[in-house]
Parts: C-alpha cells; sequence; structure tokens
C-alpha cells in the first residue's frame, strides 16, 4: 500500500510530543514503552520510504534485498530481482517539466504496488529508477510478471495527465546465485538493463548466472 511519508512523519513528530507530555505529567514503566516502540516502528518506515513515490527508498530495497538474500542462503529458494527504469525520463522532464515528471514516477508506482503480490518489494533507488524484489520466483516466471506490469503501466489514462504523453520502460532482470550480495544483484540487473535499452524502449532483458536446485510452485510473479 502506498503511503504519505511527510504525514508519517507529522505523526512521529506528534507521538513524540504526546510521549513527552506523559513523561512530564510522572507516566512511566509499560505505557511509555510500548508508546516509544510503537514511535520507533513509524519512525523506521518514515527513514524507509521514498518522499515522492511511497514506494521503498534505495535504503529501504536494499534492507529487503539483503534480508532476501539471507533467506535465501538459509532455504535454497530462488528468487527474481529487477531494475526498472522510465524511457528517455530525461527527455520527458525537459519537455513537460518537473511537476508532470513526478506524476509520471508516483502513478507507476501506484500501478506497480497495486498489482504486486505482498510479499514482494518495490522501490525507488535513483531518480528515474526502480527496483522490485520478486521472492520464490524463477527467471522466466519473472519476465511474465513484467509482462503484466508493461500492460497495466501502458493501461494508465498517461493523456490526463498531459497530452500526447505516453510512459514505457525497461527493465533488467537477475536472479540470485552463491556469493551474492545486495550491490553484486543491483550490479548485475543493472547491466542487464543496458542490454533492454539497447534493444529499444519497452524492453527487457536478463541476465542468468545460475538457478538453483529448487521449484517454487506456482505462486509467483504476480
Amino acid at each position: 500500500m502506498q503511503t504519505n511519508p511527510a504525514q508519517n512523519l507529522q505523526d512521529v513528530t506528534t507521538q513524540l510530543n504526546a510521549l513527552l507530555e506523559q513523561v512530564k505529567a510522572g507516566v512511566g514503566g509499560d505505557v511509555v514503552i510500548r508508546e516509544l516502540q510503537s514511535i520507533l516502528a513509524n519512525l523506521d518506515a518514515v527513514a524507509t520510504t521514498d518522499g515522492l513515490t511511497g514506494a521503498l527508498n534505495r535504503r529501504g530495497l536494499i534492507e529487503k534485498l539483503d534480508g532476501e538474500l539471507d533467506r535465501a542462503k538459509r532455504t535454497g529458494h530462488p528468487f527474481s530481482f529487477a531494475v526498472i527504469s522510465i524511457d528517455q525520463y530525461h527527455t520527458l522532464n525537459e519537455q513537460y517539466g518537473s511537476v508532470i515528471s513526478d506524476q509520471v514516477l508516483k502513478n507507476l508506482t501506484g500501478a506497480v504496488l497495486s498489482l504486486i503480490r505482498s510479499l514482494d518489494s518495490f522501490g525507488r533507488i535513483s531518480p528515474n529508477e526502480f527496483a522490485l524484489i520478486l521472492p520464490t520466483t524463477w527467471l522466466d516466471q519473472s519476465d511474465g510478471a513484467i509482462v503484466r506490469l508493461t500492460g497495466a503501466v501502458s493501461a494508465l489514462d498517461w493523456a490526463s495527465i498531459a497530452p500526447s504523453l505516453a510512459v514505457t520502460f525497461s527493465t533488467g532482470l537477475t536472479t540470485n546465485m552463491a556469493g551474492d550480495d545486495a550491490d553484486k544483484m543491483i550490479l548485475r540487473a543493472s547491466q542487464a538493463l543496458m542490454l533492454a535499452k539497447a534493444k529499444g524502449p519497452g524492453s527487457s532483458a536478463s541476465l542468468d548466472h545460475g538457478l538453483l536446485d529448487f521449484d517454487p510452485g506456482t505462486d509467483v510473479g504476480f
């Protein structure tokens, strides 16, 4: 679900002020501890959320990727990882301005978040690039997920944002392998993205450095 980081930060500030008043009034013990735990949880959510789109920010996405890598090492389960780049974003920004280009980022994020599974993770890792983690998903199955995502983004009413506006994205896909860390996976997916961009707008490409011996079953992709 998309979040509102600015509102969340305001909520955290309100909670902190309320807790301070409770402490001043002599309230302590379990009540203060529970309130502080709630505040810390909200603050962590704010720290890992992109302020513009409501997706995870780079820090939040890498935390999720690190966690998925740890899980894969424990279980032997594969997962797919994608880097998504809006095609010709800088040209779009120059032609329509930052207000429209920001709305493009928001609408694309909304389309993705409405489509992916609860166990998937989506984040903004650079101004016009996003990343998607698809647990228990083979690389060929992630191709199908990207096709469905492409359809959802194409179906958005871009013309309502700006006349003649059309938005596509390119995708670089990879899967986990022994010895991976977050940086290696991001680099490999980014290399795949370069291959996709060489094909033309709206393309995808993958780099497969070996799949693990595991069948994730039918509940894969989105």
